[in-house]
């Protein structure tokens, strides 16, 4: 295991007022998922130019997901292929999520196998590994919440990527795991048993960001992702619907079994589903179907209307009534924001022009933000369509960041990415400042103004920016670096080996 701490997990001790306040223990930072540091009060949009670079550290590889925090004490993954034998085989395989932190531990997931993995925080020395699903494909890409004693994860995979032949069987899930010892306690599955046979239901991975928990209604909130396969009565009613000259539903052909783009509040006891709201209507999708013209592909629309984020959990006035809300954003560009007692509708950006334009990676994708004033969301623009900026009427063919009101879900500003790449990675907001990277080449890192999306300061880091900004006691923490995965043959992508800080001075 001593492998495993040397190429892949590091931690590093940095100075840090070592109070639980400042910590940053998941992908979402706490268990209400909303990348806010609600904490902080050093970095604020009047000291925000002021941010300097404090240290820079040479991890060697890529990092792609936001750093954790705790105790003073840094914890990051590079994206680098290790050895794991004898504990895991294959011999390669790769994490890439934020590793959670878990009393005197550290939990995460590998990107294939499907393994979940457990180190002292001390010395990176296994505590117990559990595999979560065997198909071949499998992955856990989310970075997981503790609470309590127990581990919560969903499981993902990249099935969408074998041929049209071998597609498709994988069923995304969510588990539950014991803390001390890795046990699964309980498990639900997104979709109906399909028992290995293609040509049924298969997808609805849970694949992003950290599920949030709501204590007094002993939920857990999660989101889903597309469908790989649907049976052939949905696929047959989705072409009777596609050949309507009447105005039909979107939801005609999706039953209430699929919980594919969905928003799903689970018992944190039993896993059972409380209450489900499927936002993406009939949505199949594999590689093989970029090609919407292949006869041998499932009728459209291919919506691409994953949720590549958990649920944020928010309270705000609605009509000045009090609500409680769990708000995500899709890869469509859409914004939602459902009742945590029911799973009802409140608003979306629907109503609106939508946040901004989806594509193959977003749209919004990996983590919104919230202060509880208002929503923030990065739009990817992957597929470099006219993305207007709200409430103007300026264009850009890049990618950029949104504001929300809180409340209704009106946008209030948009932002476009000055270099004009794509922002596929996740926001953080503190204090009234709203940090964000790009992808393009140099790997600009920004602190907007949260209030009106207005740049306070910029730093080019020399690589691309696909994670997100964690924040502690007056200073960030970023990493660069993205040519693997989708960014392998993205000649606007580039690597970077570096872990920075960035201080208020």
């Amino acid at each position: 295991m001593e492998l495993l701490l040397s190429l892949c997990l590091l931690s590093l001790l940095v100075s840090i007022a070592a109070t639980g306040s400042n910590d940053w223990v998941n992908h979402g930072g706490n268990m209400l998922n909303r990348r806010h540091a609600d904490k902080e009060t050093k970095i604020s949009p009047g000291t925000a130019s002021r941010l300097r670079l404090k240290w820079k550290f040479n991890a060697g590889r890529d990092i792609s997901a936001t750093p954790a925090i705790s105790d003073g004490t840094l914890y990051l993954f590079i994206y680098f292929f290790i050895k794991m034998e004898p504990f895991i085989s294959p011999a390669g395989t790769v994490s890439r999520s934020t590793p959670v932190i878990a009393d005197d531990m550290l939990i995460f997931g590998l990107g294939g196998p499907a393994y979940v993995v457990a180190v002292k925080r001390s010395d990176g020395r296994l505590v117990w590994l559990t595999q979560l699903d065997k198909h071949y494909k499998a992955l856990v890409t989310m970075s997981g919440t503790y609470y309590k004693g127990h581990f919560y994860v969903g499981t993902s995979s990249n099935e969408e990527t074998v041929s049209f032949e071998q597609c498709c069987i994988f069923r995304g899930s969510f588990v539950k795991l014991s803390g001390r010892t890795g046990k699964i306690l309980w498990r639900t599955y997104m979709l109906p048993d399909n028992f290995g046979r293609r040509g049924v239901y298969a997808g609805a991975a849970v694949w992003g960001s950290s599920p949030s928990i709501d204590i007094r209604r002993n939920h857990i909130y999660i989101a889903t992702g597309n469908l790989y396969s649907a049976p052939k009565r949905v696929r047959e009613c989705q072409e009777r619907q596609n050949n309507r000259t009447d105005t039909a539903t979107n939801d005609e052909c999706v039953e209430p079994e699929n919980h594919s783009d969905s928003i799903l509040a689970l018992d944190l006891d039993s896993g059972k589903i409380k209450w489900f709201n499927q936002l993406g209507g009939y949505d199949v999708w594999f590689f093989e179907c970029n090609n919407v013209s292949n006869p041998k592909c499932p009728p459209g629309p291919n919506l691409g209307a994953d949720f590549a984020a958990a649920p944020m959990m928010l309270t705000t006035y609605v009509n000045g009534i009090k609500r409680d809300l769990a708000v995500a954003v899709q890869k469509s560009g859409f914004a939602w924001a459902l009742d945590r007692d029911n799973g009802n509708l409140i608003w979306s950006t629907v109503r609106y022009p939508q946040s901004g334009p989806g594509g193959l990676t977003g749209g919004g994708t990996w983590g919104a933000a919230t202060d509880e004033k208002r929503v923030y969301t990065n739009i990817a623009n992957s597929d470099r369509k006219n993305f207007t900026l709200q409430p103007s009427t300026k264009v850009t063919t890049g990618g950029g960041w949104v504001g929300m009101d809180s409340k209704n879900g009106s946008i209030l500003w948009s932002t476009a990415d000055p270099v004009n790449g794509t922002a596929n990675g996740p926001v953080t907001v503190a204090n009234g400042v709203l940090f964000a990277g790009s992808t393009f080449r140099q790997g600009p890192i920004y602190a907007m103004n949260a209030n009106t999306g207005k740049i306070l300061w910029s730093y080019n880091t020399g690589a691309t920016i696909y994670g997100g900004a964690s924040v502690s006691n007056g200073c960030i923490y970023f990493g660069h670096g993205y040519k693997v995965s989708v960014g392998l043959n993205d000649p606007g992508f580039t690597a970077g080996k570096s872990l920075f800080a960035f201080c208020v001075s």
